[in-house]
């Protein structure tokens, strides 16, 4: 089995490191993609980089890496629909793992990415503005989403947002102009091919389950939730942390007997 795991935009491959580790011991060829300006991954124009540019990234790699082994494509946060869209544009995964289903057309999800409601109003008609030199302008993503609440542990969050290849990055204005006007590539309606589990934080306080519940719920595929007992948007506490590694193994023990 081989498992692509998108971060969050507050993340990286590195804070992933404790997930990675133990799919790996299920005996999972495990990757963890560094979104562009995270991480280890460069790029010479930071101020070009584009939502759009993230999700490509995510399609190229799964489609140039893909083998006779079963796929399960993971996201966190954001990345929850980064790994939705991998697999609608793929067609190759076997399973798709999320934590959460974010659709920035929806006004709910808006008012809960951004530090304030009232934020959430102006900030795609200001972004409008974010056209040529402007858009290449980078500000501190904290800046505009809600990283306060991106875990429940105050040193965890804390320990984000100082990094700067996390949440302490920078992300130009036309990267946040692109996401907020992105949408899925493919309508949860039509979404047949691959079954969806999500693992939602049950004690999200940045995300909460009823935003990204309608969206699940138009899923046409075979689709199954679990609410993380005790975790927040980074779902470190327990029982819920064990909650999502049991649902994870699982998925790679179903996958591991049809293989047979």
């Amino acid at each position: 089995m081989c498992a692509y795991s998108p971060d969050s935009a507050g993340g990286n491959s590195a804070a992933l490191w404790p997930y990675a580790a133990h799919l790996s011991t299920l005996g999972a060829y495990v990757t963890v993609p560094d979104m562009l300006g995270y991480g280890r991954t460069e790029t010479a124009q930071p101020g070009q980089i584009r939502y759009q540019h993230w999700r490509q990234l995510l399609i190229d790699l799964v489609r140039k890496e893909h083998d006779e082994r079963p796929l399960v494509i993971m996201g966190a946060s954001m990345g929850g629909m980064l790994a939705y869209d991998t697999a609608a544009a793929t067609g190759l995964a076997s399973q798709v793992v999320v934590t959460c289903l974010l659709d920035p057309r929806e006004h709910a999800v808006r008012q809960r990415l951004t530090w304030h409601p009232a934020l959430a109003r102006i900030a795609s008609p200001a972004l409008k503005a974010a056209v040529g030199p402007v858009a290449k302008v980078r500000l501190p993503l904290r800046w505009i989403a809600d990283m306060r609440h991106i875990a429940n542990h105050p040193g965890l969050v804390k320990q984000v947002l100082t990094d700067p290849g996390g949440g302490g990055g920078r992300l130009p204005l036309g990267w946040m102009r692109s996401y907020l006007e992105s949408s899925p590539l493919v309508e949860p309606e039509h979404f047949a091919q691959t079954p969806v589990l999500m693992v939602h934080p049950g004690q999200d306080r940045w995300t909460p389950l009823e935003i990204s519940q309608p969206f699940f719920n138009r899923i046409a595929a075979a689709k199954s939730l679990i609410v993380l007992e005790n975790c927040g948007h980074f779902p470190t506490e327990g029982p819920g942390f064990t909650q999502m590694l049991d649902a994870v193994q699982d998925v790679v023990n179903s996958l591991r007997q049809r293989g047979k």
